[in-house]
C-alpha cells in the first residue's frame, strides 16, 4: 500500500461530464435528460458554443485555489470516454474536452493539489444513469469492442498524464452497475429512445473483474507504482476482498460511493438511527482496509431539499452540521474521501461544497477541522 497522506478531496462534477439536475439551463430548448441526447438535439454550432462557455467558466484556477485554501489536497475529475475526440465511431456527436484536463493539471500543480482522473462514462454506458451519459441504456459490457475502446482511452490518459506531478491516480470506470441496482432503477432513468435501450443489462461481475485486471496492466505500462490504479466496487463492496491484491498488484485502491445522508428525514431524533448506520459502514471500511486502501469517491450531506423546509433555520444548521461531522468521522476509517460535488447550480438552497462550508455544515478547513 503506497498511500501515505489522508485524502481529503472534492469532485469537480458536471464540468466535463454533464448532469442535467446540476445545471438545467445547459439543456434549455431541448427535451434531453442526458448529455448524449443533448448533443443529438442541439445544432452543432450551438452545442459547441454552449459547452465551450460552460467549460471555460464552470471550473477555473480560482476553484483549485479555493479547494487548497480549505484544507483539501485532491480533486476527482470525471471525464467522458470521448474526451480525445479521436474516433468518430465513438466520439460523434460529442464535443471533446482534453484541453480542459490539460489545464486542470497545470492548475493543480500550481496550487499544490493532485488529481484523480475518473473515467466517468463508456460507449453505450456502463450503468444507464444520467451521469453515465445515456439514461436507460447499459450495453457497454456486452461488447468486447466497446470494452477494448475504454481500455484504449485509459491508455491514452496514462500516456498523457502518467508522469505528471499532479497525477495521483486514474480510476478505471465510474459506477459499473450491479444486477440488483439495475433492476431497482428501471423506473428512474427512462431512455429517450426505447429501441436503443433494447438489450440493456447490468455489468456481470466476471466481466468487470476481467476488465479491471486488463485495465491495471494498461495503466501500469505508463504509470509508476507511486500512481494509484483505482477501481469502483460496482455496488458490490463485499466482492473485492481477494481481488487484485499484493504482491502481484501494487497501489490498487477501491472506490465506494456511499450517500449515507440521502435518506434522512427532517427530525433530529433520526440522528441516533443515522449513527447506527454510519457505525456499520465504518466497520466495513475497517475490514476492507486490511486488504485494499479504500476511498469514498462520492458522498454528500443530502440532496433532499423538501425535507429541510420542515426545519427551522436553527434546526437545519444543527442537523446538517451533525450529519457532516458524523460522516467525516466514518471516513476517518478509510484512506480518504471526495465530496460530491464542488459546484451545484440547480438547487437555489445550495448543497454543494462551497455552500456547505459557508453555512457551517462542513468545516472551514477539512484538514484541521472547524
Amino acid at each position: 500500500m503506497v498511500l501515505v497522506e489522508k485524502i481529503r478531496g472534492v469532485n469537480f462534477g458536471n464540468w466535463l461530464v454533464l448532469e442535467k439536475w446540476m445545471h438545467p439551463e445547459l439543456f434549455a430548448g431541448t427535451t434531453a435528460e442526458d448529455e448524449d441526447e443533448l448533443c443529438r438535439q442541439l445544432p452543432r454550432e450551438e452545442l459547441v458554443r454552449r459547452l465551450t462557455e460552460h467549460r471555460d467558466t464552470y471550473i477555473t484556477k480560482d476553484d483549485f485555489l479555493y479547494v487548497r485554501e480549505h484544507g483539501m489536497n485532491m480533486v476527482r475529475i470525471p471525464v467522458p470516454h470521448f474526451i480525445f475526440g479521436d474516433d468518430p465511431a465513438y466520439c460523434d456527436p460529442y464535443v471533446p474536452c482534453i484541453e480542459y484536463l490539460d489545464r486542470a493539471f497545470d492548475w493543480a500543480e500550481e496550487t499544490g493539489l493532485q488529481i484523480l482522473v475518473d473515467l466517468h462514462t463508456a460507449p453505450e454506458s456502463q450503468n444507464g444513469f444520467d451521469n453515465g451519459g445515456i439514461c436507460g441504456v447499459c450495453k457497454w459490457a456486452q461488447s468486447p469492442e466497446r470494452i477494448d475502446r475504454v481500455l484504449l482511452v485509459l491508455e491514452k490518459l496514462a500516456e498523457r498524464y502518467g508522469k505528471r506531478e499532479g497525477l495521483w491516480g486514474i480510476e478505471l470506470l465510474n459506477e459499473p452497475i450491479s444486477e440488483q441496482l439495475w433492476h431497482h432503477i428501471q423506473d428512474r432513468y427512462l431512455p429517450h429512445d426505447p429501441q436503443r435501450a433494447t438489450g440493456s443489462d447490468f455489468v456481470p461481475l466476471s466481466v468487470l473483474q476481467d476488465f479491471y485486471k486488463r485495465g491495471y496492466e494498461v495503466l501500469r505500462r505508463h504509470m509508476e507504482e507511486s500512481k494509484a490504479v483505482v477501481f469502483h466496487d460496482g455496488f458490490r463492496f463485499d466482492a473485492w476482498f481477494n481481488f487484485m491484491t499484493e504482491p502481484e498488484y501494487k497501489n490498487v485502491v477501491l472506490d465506494a460511493h456511499w450517500y449515507l445522508g440521502m435518506d434522512l428525514g427532517s427530525n433530529l431524533e433520526e440522528l441516533d438511527f443515522m449513527r447506527t448506520i454510519f457505525h456499520d459502514h465504518a466497520e466495513k471500511l475497517k475490514l476492507m482496509e486490511q486488504v485494499h486502501p479504500v476511498i469514498v469517491g462520492e458522498w454528500c450531506l443530502c440532496h433532499d431539499s423538501q425535507s429541510k423546509r420542515e426545519r427551522t433555520p436553527l434546526q437545519e444548521e444543527l442537523f446538517f452540521r451533525l450529519v457532516g461531522d458524523a460522516q467525516l468521522a466514518v471516513w476517518e476509517d478509510c484512506s480518504g474521501y471526495f465530496f460530491w460535488s464542488y459546484k451545484l447550480i440547480s438547487d437555489p438552497a445550495g448543497w454543494d461544497l462551497r455552500k456547505c462550508i459557508e453555512r457551517g455544515w462542513l468545516p472551514q478547513n477539512l484538514t484541521t477541522g472547524r
